[in-house]
This record gives structure tokens, sequence and C-alpha cells, in this order.
């Protein structure tokens, strides 16, 4: 008994001493752990002080926030324009709808060209038009101009031209004649100063039509007010179903603001691409920034690149089908070319298999019998080759091992 106890007090003297150790041990580590995580600590601070990344070399003020939305932002500028000087390029491209990349601007015209006399002036969010010079003005992409208005003069600011501003005259189907309206000059202090006054009126004019549109039990949604730059007339931008008769509108507003009334009906995409927004895709809207040509777009689009008819998942923002589903279109028809009809039943002497999906890109083809939920996937070259002999009366044993041969034939490629 002596000597159990003897053993026993030992191996508690062993343990004891090891937990000494390992927490003496922990101590040591902990210590020096504490004092590397400092000098790592010290380390990053250096490195980060040293440390500047290549695009910073090349443009400091690169990832900085140097502009604040404001109430010009729909019209190309972040901050107030200054009187004769023009807007930065970086401001314009930062916050424009539809910015103009100039990439002709390094080619040369040739020495016997005549010069484009005409201008694109941008004004509140896509409204464009093309202006004419007078002799001897010089302007500048970014310049605020003065232009004819109808009547009196509008404030825009200058986004294209040159060669490029030719180019996209031919492109809109505009002639460089007579009925081109005329550039006056740059706009000068006293032009911006009502251009501002009148841009900030329009946001409170809104819901002021809004209010009376309600009052007159209109039928009509007002999407937005766009004020001319010498604030004599303003342009209501509206949605409707059906048509409008909104004379006693247009007589209470010109009570209230004592201005000129125009009212501009607009199509559901007009309006999307006007107050913008961002998309399923997690972008802003093709329509409000680069996308100024609306084309057609039917649901055949959609079943020909194989997508399920989901209207809510189909439609964008303005409630129709979605622009881009015109992107890839013609991808997919060229695609399609070599593909059997689609839709054709094929028999085989295990019974008859029925189409199912496609794959166009893959180049499979989804088939199933009549009576199992299992679907098997056949290549193109393998659907042709059936649908050719059940034409010859030629039935194949199953689609099973024909799936096989098709899979190892692509293995083996």
């Amino acid at each position: 008994m002596e000597e159990k106890e003897l053993q026993n007090t030992e191996e508690e003297v062993t343990a004891i001493s090891e937990e000494t150790k390992y927490s003496n041990a922990a101590n040591r580590i902990s210590v020096a752990s504490r004092k590397m995580l400092e000098n790592e600590d010290k380390e990053e601070v250096v490195l980060l002080e040293q440390f500047t990344h290549p695009y910073f070399d090349e443009d400091p003020d690169m990832g900085k926030i140097k502009y604040t939305s404001g109430p010009l932002l729909s019209r190309g500028c972040c901050g107030v324009p200054e009187s004769y000087k023009p807007i930065n390029k970086k401001e314009l491209d930062s916050c424009s709808k539809f910015n103009v990349n100039n990439w002709i601007e390094s080619i040369k015209s040739p020495s016997n060209a005549v010069e484009c006399n005409v201008v694109e002036v941008r004004f509140k969010n896509s409204r464009k038009d093309f202006f004419r010079l007078p002799e001897g003005l010089e302007i500048c992409v970014g310049d605020v101009v003065a232009v004819e208005g109808t009547p009196g003069h509008d404030i825009g600011i200058v986004s294209l031209k040159g060669e490029l501003c030719r180019i996209q005259m031919r492109k809109k189907n505009v002639e460089n004649g007579d009925n081109i309206k005329k550039l006056y000059r740059r706009a000068r202090v006293t032009d911006i100063e009502k251009w501002l006054q009148s841009v900030e009126k329009e946001d409170g004019m809104i819901f002021e039509t809004r209010r009376l549109a309600n009052t007159f039990d209109l039928k009509m949604k007002v999407n937005d007010v766009e004020y001319q730059g010498d604030g004599t007339k303003a342009i209501f931008y509206y949605t409707a179903d059906d048509r409008v008769d909104f004379r006693q509108l247009i007589k209470a507003l010109a009570e209230e603001f004592h201005i000129r009334i125009e009212m501009k009906q607009i199509g559901a995409r007009q309006e999307a691409g006007r107050l913008g927004g961002i998309g399923t895709c997690g972008r802003e809207l093709c329509c409000s920034t680069w996308l100024n040509s609306f084309h057609s777009v039917s649901t055949s689009v959609a079943k020909t690149q194989q997508l399920f008819p989901n209207p809510q998942k189909l439609a964008g923002q303005c409630g129709k089908l979605k622009c881009c589903l015109n992107y890839e279109y013609d991808v997919y028809v060229d695609a399609l070319k070599s593909f059997p009809e689609l839709g054709v039943a094929l028999e085989t002497k295990k019974g008859k298999a029925i189409y199912h999906k496609v794959d166009v890109f893959k180049r499979t083809i989804w088939y199933s019998y009549q009576n199992s939920p299992e679907l098997i996937p056949l290549s193109v070259n393998t659907v042709k080759r059936i649908i050719q002999d059940n034409k010859r009366n030629i039935l194949p044993d199953d689609l099973e091992s024909l799936a096989e041969k098709s899979e190892n034939n692509k293995k083996d490629k």
C-alpha cells in the first residue's frame, strides 16, 4: 500500500511539474507572439507608407471622390460650371449619360477635307441635338454654350464635334442643311445663373404637376420636367396608355408658373432611359447609358435562345422585353442552322423518345422515352443520323447506347 501511495504522489508531482512547464512555455510563446505581432504591425505600417499602386502613380486622383451629386448631374456635370471654361473630361465621363468616346481623335483628317461646322449639344438626360457653329467661333468638347431655342435660347454642353459629329449625323439621318438650329455663343455668367435657377425649380414642378393631374383625374404619369435655359419654357414628359386631354392642365400650369408649356408623350422604354436605374444584371440600364436606338424585341427572340417564357424575368424595368435579348440573337440563329428540326420525336425499338430541351453551345439535345422521366443527352450529329434512319424505317435499339457512344467520342476527341 505504501509503495502504491508513493507511486501516486510521484505521478502527481510529475504531472504538476509538466503543467507548470507547459504554462511557462505558453506564457513565453504568448509574449513572443505579442512582440511578433507588434513588429508585424509596425512593418505593415511601413510597407503601406512605402507602397503605392502603379495606377496611382499615373493618376494620383484615381479612387478619390471629387464630385458630388447635384441638380446638374442629369445634364452632364457634377458641380456648377464656370463661364468660358470647359467641363473636365473626367467629370463628363464619370456622371454623364451617353458620354462619347472620340475613337478617331488620333486619326488625322485629309488635307483637302472640309471641316464639319456642326456640333452635338446635350441637354437633360438623353436629349441631344445638332447645332451649326457661327463663323470664327472655336468650340471645345465640354463647353457650356447658348443655343437657339423655340422660342428664346437654351443652355447645353457640347458633347461631340468634328468628323465624329458628321458620322453621328449620318447615323441619325440628319442632313446638314438650313433646318439645323444655330449655336449663339459660349454661355456667359448671367446665362449660367438663369440656367441654375431654372434647374432648381424642376423637382418641385414635377410634384405640383402630378398633384394637378390627379385633381383633373387625368390618366397620365408625369415622368420628367426639363426647363429651358432662359427659364421661359418647360417640357413635360409623360406616359399614358390612352389619349389624354390635358388642356385644363396646361392652363393651370401656365397660371401657376407663368411660362410656356410643352407636353411631350414618351414610351415606356424612353421613360426608363430618362429616369435610369439598375437592371437585374447589377449594372446601370443600357437605355440610360449608351443605347440610344430602340429595336423591337419579340417573344420569338427568347424562344430562339431557348429561354423559359417567364415574363417577370424577361421583362425590364420598363415592363417590356429586355433590350439585351437582341444582343446574342444573331449568334443563336447562326448556331441553330446546323441543328436538326427541334421537337421531332425519335423512333427506337425500345419505344418512342420525346424532345425536351437543347443546349445550343454544347450542341446537346435531351430526349426521354414516353413513360420514363430519365433524360438522355444526345449529340446533334447523333440526332441527325437517327432522324435520317427513321425516314428509311431503320430503328436503333435504344438511345442509351448512342448517348454513351457520343460521350466516348467527345472524350476521345
